[in-house]
């Protein structure tokens, strides 16, 4: 099998995405399907599917499920964040890839991290699944002080 550049390229774009001392990878946003799930483009490679570490925000595309209490906000809030061709950069943690086969990243547009963003907006529950646990203190710090001041879901939803 011969391989050309733009494949060789891909290899190299994913293998920096499934180690643990990977540079950061600069994609684009091609879709948000929900609060802390995005779809991007890897230059050189294609579209991947890539879930934010650390937080969880309520359901809205679950497949049975109606969404959930503060769900379509969410979803609306980080398509405000991440509009469709906005440049980010991901970073990874320890572990590249969920059960799902998603990439597991923070993600950032210039120094903002979008996962703190929404927690500290009030859009997202603090999720620490070991060991992808970098900002696990960052992220609870910030979704206490949203509980505290009732901002966003913490204010409108029974939990």
């Amino acid at each position: 099998m011969r391989w050309g550049w733009a494949h060789l390229l891909a290899v190299t774009v994913l293998a920096a995405c499934a180690t643990p001392s990977s540079a950061p990878v600069d994609v684009v946003v091609a879709k948000v399907i929900d609060g802390d799930t995005i779809d991007v483009i890897i230059p050189g490679f294609g579209r991947e599917r890539v879930r934010l570490i650390g937080i969880d925000t309520p359901e809205t595309v679950k497949p049975g499920l109606e969404p959930e209490c503060f769900g379509p906000e969410a979803t609306r809030r980080a398509v405000e964040l991440l509009p469709i061709g906005t440049r980010v950069r991901l970073e990874r943690d320890v572990e590249a890839r969920d059960p799902y086969d998603r990439l597991l990243a923070y993600v950032y547009v210039g120094t903002d991290m979008v996962n703190l963003a929404l927690a500290r907006e009030g859009f997202a529950r603090a999720l620490s699944i070991p060991p992808n646990t970098a900002f696990t203190a960052d992220v609870a710090r910030a979704v206490a002080q949203a509980k505290r001041e009732a901002t966003g879901l913490w204010a409108s939803c029974t939990l």
